[in-house]
């Protein structure tokens, strides 16, 4: 298969909110909740995505005639690409009956570790999501990062008992799921931690490398550094939190220049292509997310799909490094952008 045609296969069978567009921007799904699309008006997810069209690449081909190497170290983990696919749930709720959370998990899984990549994996008010979660983990020796909503501390304690057996190399917690309505009213109470909490759940993590997803602020950055985060998640949820925000293209140099060096950062919201990714490394992050493409692909191939979707990357991400005179990850610089 091709990527176009895994993308119309995703088309027979998603939906009815994702449309599977062929240019995944947030104009088909706008401000469809439940939905892929974003909060209120639905700026959020088309700004995300907009704002890295509207940086340009600066080209530089007097360099040296070389390979060039996508491959990074992170959290301990080698990858051919600094990509890893973004948590997903409610699959049946958002993307159609295909698919529910447990399946959809178990392929993509596999299927980026096959790839050379890694997955997030999502987490929902049914038991059974993260329980599947972990086995889908451990059957790929722990390459994966299991994500976890920020329940109350006992609940938080009870998930990752469940993650920890199945030896993922990270855990994660989308804290700005606390936008999210099913985590609202929760008795005992979900949503917002302090730093002094944030540091006791970094207490149960046992030494295993802990990352916070949903910052969006230099301070949120600093605050996730006190807490003893290993790493952040630049992301404002794919604008489903809330309306209105900034885009990650907008916040993260900011956040790069005052917690580089110091924590892992990656980034997501509306990136689609390797040439965003370039532009995401240039602007500061170590690796990204990606989201509702890998559900695309998934659903309209199947392992195949991710397979094809991560060479895609690869190589559109390997031309602009090429192009730009950057053989390597680490040769990638901010002056090789322009318009930020």
């Amino acid at each position: 298969m091709t990527y176009q045609e895994v993308l119309a296969n995703a088309r027979t069978c998603m939906g009815p909110y994702c449309k599977s567009c062929p240019t995944c921007n947030g104009l088909g799904c706008r401000n469809t909740i439940p939905g892929p699309g974003a909060k209120g008006i639905g700026t959020g997810f088309i700004r995300n995505y907009q704002k890295w069209q509207e940086l340009c690449v600066n080209m530089d081909t007097i360099c040296a005639n070389g390979p060039v190497d996508t491959s990074a170290a992170l959290f301990g983990q080698e990858v051919d690409l600094p990509v890893f696919a973004a948590p997903v749930g409610a699959m049946r709720m958002h993307y159609g009956d295909k698919y529910d959370d447990l399946a959809y998990n178990d392929i993509l899984v596999a299927a980026c570790a096959q790839a050379g990549i890694a997955a997030f994996t999502g987490d929902g008010t049914d038991p059974a999501v993260m329980r599947a979660a972990a086995e889908a983990l451990k059957k790929q020796g722990g390459r994966g990062v299991p994500t976890i909503k920020p329940w109350n501390i006992e609940t938080i304690r009870e998930k990752l008992a469940q993650v920890r057996e199945a030896g993922p190399f990270a855990i994660a917690m989308d804290i700005d799921a606390a936008g999210l309505p099913f985590l609202k009213n929760l008795q005992p109470p979900a949503g917002s931690k302090t730093v002094e909490e944030l540091k006791e759940i970094v207490g149960m993590m046992e030494g295993t490398p802990f990352i916070l997803k949903g910052i969006m602020t230099v301070r949120g950055a600093e605050k996730a550094l006190e807490a003893g985060a290993s790493g952040i998640v630049v992301s404002n949820h794919g604008g489903r939190v809330l309306d209105q925000c900034p885009s990650t293209a907008e916040v993260l140099p900011g956040i790069a220049d005052a917690v580089g060096g110091k924590m892992k950062i990656l980034v997501d919201g509306g990136i689609r292509s390797g040439l965003d990714v370039f532009k995401a490394l240039a602007l500061g992050a170590d690796a990204v997310l990606i989201g509702r493409p890998f559900v695309n692909m998934v659903y309209g191939g199947g392992a195949e799909g991710v397979q094809i979707y991560v060479d895609k990357l690869k190589a559109e991400l390997a031309d602009a490094m090429a192009m730009c005179g950057a053989h390597s990850l680490a040769q990638i610089r901010r002056d090789m952008i322009f318009g930020y």
